[in-house]
């Protein structure tokens, strides 16, 4: 059996990623383990209640790696939030949007009725793109 554990964005700081990711959307510290030889950090984050799934805040590696001008790209495309979207779920859409808002997440759109359900969008930090969903239960068929 295949599944899910974690899924990765690039970010541009990682500690200011661990920040909004912790203390305004509510998730919690998975691993934070820095290589010093290798200059890198492995930083995840998920929700509570969840254990087995994360999301990795990767910094957008430079030379060997990547060389710049393509870690150029990656930061303009993420700061755009065309380099993924992550999809959270909640039972009440509104609710979340408000508890969310309190703690400063600023929503690029508020919540919505739509075909699926009610859904909702903000950014992070990077500029990725993340969608607050609740889902409508349909029939089964």
């Amino acid at each position: 059996m295949i599944t899910i554990g974690s899924v990765q964005l690039w970010v541009h700081d990682q500690d200011e990623a661990l920040a909004f990711w912790t203390e305004k959307v509510g998730l919690e510290v998975r691993v934070d383990a820095t290589l010093d030889e290798m200059g890198f950090r492995w930083l995840t984050v998920g929700p509570p209640g969840q254990p087995d799934v994360s999301i990795v805040l990767m910094a957008v590696p430079g030379p060997p790696v990547m060389d710049p001008a393509s870690a150029e790209k990656v930061r303009e495309l993420v700061g755009l939030g065309f380099a993924g979207t992550v999809f959270l779920s909640t039972d009440d859409c509104r609710a979340s949007y408000d508890e969310l808002a309190a703690r400063g997440v600023v929503f690029t759109e508020t919540p919505e009725d739509r075909p699926y359900g009610i859904d909702s969008a903000f950014r992070d930090p990077s500029g990725n793109a993340v969608r607050l969903t609740q889902v409508r239960q349909t029939a089964e068929v």
